[in-house]
């Protein structure tokens, strides 16, 4: 009796188990079949990335038109990757042009790139004539 209950509950097992993985391949059709947007991210080997589809970078909503890491980036601005992939900003820098900059002390780009401070002040701790 013991043998036929163990039997019985096996092929329970096995039937919800087929059962629930049909039920997730037609899930799965249904929902490419719904969301063509859904599938033009993935290339042939899978997730679209900038590594070997390089033109995902040049898209009108990328953050940037250059590939660095697998993402997309623009290394004139990118405190990551400033002028080149993995160059990075220290603390007190930002990448202003491709080039790391000391915002804190330059008077040419004092608190961020591109602010000046006025002819004959100078820039310390990222504002103009400070104390």
């Amino acid at each position: 009796m013991r043998f036929f209950f163990v039997v019985a509950c096996a092929m329970a097992l096995t039937t919800s188990l087929a059962l629930s993985v049909s039920s997730v391949e037609s899930d799965e059709r249904s929902t490419a079949a719904a969301a063509p947007s859904l599938l033009s991210r993935y290339h042939a080997r899978g997730l679209m990335t900038c590594d070997n589809v390089p033109r995902v970078c040049r898209a009108s909503d990328s953050p940037g038109p250059d590939c660095c890491r697998k993402q997309c980036v623009n290394v004139m601005t990118d405190n990551q990757n400033c002028g080149q992939c993995g160059k990075k900003c220290r603390f007190g820098q930002a990448c202003c042009g491709g080039n790391r900059v000391n915002v804190m002390y330059d008077p040419k780009n004092c608190g961020g790139c591109n602010k000046r401070c006025k002819k004959g002040s100078f820039c310390q701790y990222g504002m103009c004539s400070y104390a």
